[in-house]
């Protein structure tokens, strides 16, 4: 399977496009979707867009009450309960969802954890590393028999914190030295090379993968970030207001939709996306501007990575 070469195609969408924008037009009627997350956030935007497309949205919540809240007005969305910190937990709802029988065609993992301080899940994993990688690994590994045979894509929701840090080999779960924005930016990369890979393996079998960055955007993924960082950081003023270029909710979620249903993008299988569109290699540091950095596209570390999460979860339903 050739790389997909990180350029743009004309998609005829923008930085600006809202998640309106890209379903309009779009019918999913009896499809299944599946969003982590899908009850906050831009996880929220992409529940509500998709379910007003056709799409059955499935939404896994660790806060299933209050994730049942969040969408009471959302018709076509199911709430179950996940939390992706626990395996045991993806595998309870892995097999509660696959002995309905349902297929799934499309699972958009958009759940993450930002700004944790130092803190391990499981057997000593690393938070954000365990919790925005490891866990969405376990998971679309365990409904890999789900995932529809007539084509499915899984877009895994990057950010441009890639650029913060590609994979610390030798220290993965940051035994030393900890970092929270370096650990949030390890698992960001980790999330686009899982995409690299799981395209690399699954295309065949007519499983796209794609990763994305849905820009800067004032969520509650923030929520632990206190305001005086905020501010000093250039993401809010000391009114509140959200800094320049950053994008509204309805427009951050724009990309993982366009991802997971624009018909241009099928050739394209593994491409980091942003702005709606494949993103371009990026030049500089700038991570308003984005971009993609090579080292979270790059297929060896994209293999490597996948060998690696497969030893920790015990998991491989795609290799071989």
């Amino acid at each position: 399977m050739a790389i997909t070469e990180q350029h743009r195609i004309g998609s005829g969408f923008g930085p600006r496009s809202t998640v309106g924008e890209v379903v309009d037009g779009v019918d999913l009627t009896g499809k299944t979707v599946l969003v982590t997350g899908g009850y906050s956030g831009l996880g929220k935007e992409a529940t509500a867009a998709l379910a007003r497309a056709g799409a059955q949205v499935v939404v896994p919540a660790r806060r299933v009450e209050a994730a049942r809240k969040a969408l009471c007005d959302v018709d076509n969305a199911e709430v179950d309960e996940l939390d992706l910190a626990d395996l045991d937990s993806v595998r309870v709802f892995s097999e509660r969802f696959l002995d309905t029988g349902r297929s799934i065609d499309v699972i958009i993992a958009n759940a993450g954890v930002m700004a944790y301080p130092c803190r391990d899940v499981g057997p000593g994993w690393e938070a954000h590393f365990a919790i925005n990688h490891l866990g969405h690994f376990a998971l679309v590994n365990r409904l890999r028999p789900a995932l529809a045979r007539s084509g499915a894509r899984v877009v895994a929701v990057a950010s441009s914190g890639h650029f913060l840090s590609g994979i610390r080999w030798n220290d993965l779960h940051f035994s030393r030295d900890y970092d929270t924005w370096r650990a949030y930016g390890q698992s960001k990369t980790a999330n686009a090379l899982f995409a690299t890979h799981l395209d690399a393996i699954g295309a065949a079998t007519g499983i796209n993968a794609y990763s994305v960055h849905p820009g800067s955007i004032l969520t509650p993924l923030q929520r632990r970030i206190p305001r005086a960082e905020q501010i000093a950081q250039g993401w809010i003023g000391s009114d509140g207001s959200r800094a320049e270029g950053f994008k509204t909710p309805a427009q951050g979620a724009a990309t993982a939709v366009w991802a997971a249903t624009a018909a241009p993008l099928a050739g394209h299988g593994g491409a980091y996306c942003q702005d709606c569109d494949i993103a371009e290699v990026a030049t500089d540091d700038d991570m308003l501007v984005g971009g993609v950095k090579p080292w979270a596209v790059d297929p060896a570390a994209a293999a490597r990575l996948w060998t690696l999460s497969s030893e920790l979860t015990g998991l491989d339903s795609f290799s071989g």
